[in-house]
């Protein structure tokens, strides 16, 4: 028997650790999939506590085809949390918690792995050897282009912002200058330029990590990625809605930019066949916080959060 003897839903199976915590203090179910709008709906009428993650529909649709909701919170599974309506579910009743500050340094990693890979074409390199295609070294072969020295763009100079940041600064000698909202301090020698016009168009290497959400949603439209130059390379470790896909994959087809990573997509798990045809593109499953310890200490967070509210205590990181 639970210490609280609440009923809570973690929608994704998860690591031990994390669900040794969590059945300490409820009655856990663990789902296996992504919740539709249906689905969520009734889990908020049986559950006294949700764990969600990204893909899980939460919209303010849902609050309302949802009858009388049981549940109290949705303890985020992540930092990001544009699949939750926010401010439907506060107004019927529910506090919505996150995860950052504990997952910057692994996704900040796979914008640099990104940037890499995107730039010295090593994705191509990879299939080459394992088709047996590989003919062996020419002078000629895979050219890609040089990182060590590039102006580094970085837009949204967040935290992961500022982590990607210091990589390229400090680790490959990269000028770095970054566009945000407001004005902000990036605590390493960088400039903030005024406009995503001028970051898109000086920049080599563009990185895109600011939080998804109605603010942001084709943040990077056609006319950003015409602004680049046709050498760059575009990164995103942001969300999928920040870009126009369909925008970025013609830039990429009629080579109007040299190439793009990303570990996020518009409607994940689905990538548009035209994206997945692409050699200038570098495609990862979402790996941005997928370390071990990156995900047990993103699960314990969201622990917290659930445990405070079950105990009448403001969320730790209530949003």
């Amino acid at each position: 028997m639970s210490a609280t003897g609440k009923k809570l839903l973690i929608t994704r199976q998860t690591l031990a650790p994390v669900l040794d915590a969590l059945r300490a203090s409820f009655d856990v179910t663990e789902g296996d999939g992504a919740l539709d709008a249906a689905a969520a709906a009734r889990a908020l009428e049986t559950y006294d506590a949700i764990i969600p993650t990204i893909g899980d529909d939460f919209s303010a649709q849902v609050f309302e085809m949802a009858g009388t909701i049981r549940c109290g919170v949705l303890s985020n599974y992540g930092v990001g949390y544009s699949h939750i309506d926010d401010a439907a579910a506060k107004a019927h009743g529910l506090v919505v918690s996150n995860t950052p500050d504990v997952l910057t340094d692994a996704t900040a990693d796979i914008g640099m792995t990104l940037l890499l890979a995107t730039a010295r074409r090593a994705g191509e390199g990879e299939r080459m050897v394992r088709s047996g295609a590989w003919s062996g070294f020419g002078p000629k072969g895979l050219l890609g282009t040089h990182v060590t020295g590039k102006t580094l763009g970085i837009v949204g100079m967040g935290r992961i912002g500022q982590a990607v940041a210091r990589r390229g600064h400090y680790g490959f000698s990269m000028p770095v200058i970054y566009y945000n909202r407001s004005r902000k301090d990036a605590g390493l020698p960088a400039r903030q330029v005024e406009s995503l016009a001028e970051l898109m168009s000086e920049a080599d290497f563009v990185v895109v990590t600011v939080p998804g959400g109605r603010e942001t949603t084709g943040l990077i439209d056609r006319a950003a990625l015409a602004a680049m130059k046709p050498s760059g390379i575009f990164i995103n470790i942001a969300r999928g809605e920040v870009v126009d896909e369909t925008a970025l994959i013609d830039a990429l087809e009629a080579g109007a930019i040299k190439g793009a990573g990303l570990d996020v997509y518009v409607n994940e798990p689905d990538v548009p066949a035209r994206l997945t045809a692409l050699d200038n593109c570098v495609l990862l499953p979402h790996l941005g916080s997928a370390t071990f310890e990156t995900r047990v200490a993103m699960g314990m967070v969201a622990v917290r959060n659930v445990r405070a509210w079950a105990e009448g205590r403001p969320l730790p990181q209530g949003v």
